[in-house]
């Protein structure tokens, strides 16, 4: 796997570091390095050089620094030196560009490769509001587009989530599967505007987000004329709705459970997932219809035993009654 050094002035490594695993799960062979106010270039470099030490492969480097010709970067263009054919420095650290960096490392095996990648997320990533604010882009050449083309949506991620779409689902789980399109299946949330305004505005660079009541996910899952080539991923506020969805029609075989929020009287077996009965009794009839579950916040994360979880949750509950 590729090692990345972030190195930046001050504590910035430090927090975007904390901020981009939070997002993204816990990193292997990842190091901050900062320069502190009493320390020098030399100090930077004997950080960076015990960092590259502490990797487990080592021909393998990309440096994500805050300032171009800052110390962090003129010191990782020191060590780069020989090793050009193999190591990589990019330069205007953003989170989009860390998080990107992370889930480049799943498929791509060198730091010329993530490094190449991750310029246009980092750039993309870049955005104002209002929008007026945006310089006019150059028009741009019509080109093909796969809407239209005959068949039906390919699912990528179907997730339960509380949260709908948040940071992780639209870094960690976008960057991930891939989708062309986001769609949040609820009828609570189809009614809010206000909300339905938030879930378009947070959709990720590229990626189209849309809301829709469960009758119409039904319906669209079943036209295979107009979807073909588009990936989605369907994001359901509670287990209910996606079991609404399946009874349905819609041709899902594994949910993905990132976090389902505590209320009165729900039990909380681990840190993100609360159960009522009816969550309980929702996942049985889930598991009856073939489904699987995929009990993770974020891809890096190891799995969970959905059927165990569920058993603990059914004990606490039982001892409440």
């Amino acid at each position: 796997m590729v090692g990345i050094i972030i190195a930046t002035h001050g504590e910035f490594a430090t927090g975007i570091l904390q901020s981009g695993t939070m997002i993204f799960g816990e990193q292997k062979n990842v190091e901050a390095v900062t320069l502190m106010p009493s320390e020098g270039p030399a100090d930077v470099k004997l950080k960076m050089e015990k960092a590259i030490a502490s990797f487990d492969n080592k021909d393998e480097v990309l440096f994500l620094v805050d300032l171009w010709g800052g110390t962090p970067f003129n010191q990782a263009n020191s060590l780069i030196e020989g090793h050009e054919d193999k190591w990589a420095i990019v330069a205007g650290l953003n989170l989009a560009m860390l998080i990107e960096a992370f889930a480049s490392r799943f498929s791509m095996e060198t730091a010329h490769e993530i490094a190449s990648k991750i310029l246009s997320t980092a750039k993309e990533a870049v955005q104002v509001k209002p929008e007026a604010l945006e310089p006019a882009a150059p028009a741009a050449a019509a080109g093909p587009s796969n809407t239209g083309a005959p068949g039906t949506f390919e699912y990528v991620l179907a997730r339960i989530d509380t949260r709908l779409l948040h940071g992780q689902v639209a870094t960690a789980w976008t960057k991930n599967t891939r989708p062309t399109r986001i769609i949040v299946v609820s009828d609570e949330v189809a009614k809010d505007d206000l909300r339905k305004k938030l879930i378009q505005q947070a959709a990720p660079s590229g990626v189209k987000a849309h809301v829709v009541p469960i009758n119409k996910m039904i319906e669209l899952a079943k036209d295979d004329q107009h979807f073909g080539g588009q990936r989605a991923l369907l994001l359901f506020e509670n287990p209910q709705d996606a079991l609404r969805a399946v009874e349905g029609g819609v041709p899902l075989k594994t949910i993905n459970v990132g976090s389902m929020a505590h209320s009165p009287g729900k039990v909380q077996p681990n840190k993100v997932l609360a159960f009522g009965q009816e969550d309980i009794d929702t996942f049985a009839k889930l598991k009856e219809k073939g489904l699987s579950f995929d009990v993770r916040k974020v891809p890096g994360d190891s799995k969970g035993n959905m059927d165990e979880i569920l058993r603990r949750a059914q004990a606490e509950l039982n001892k409440q009654r």
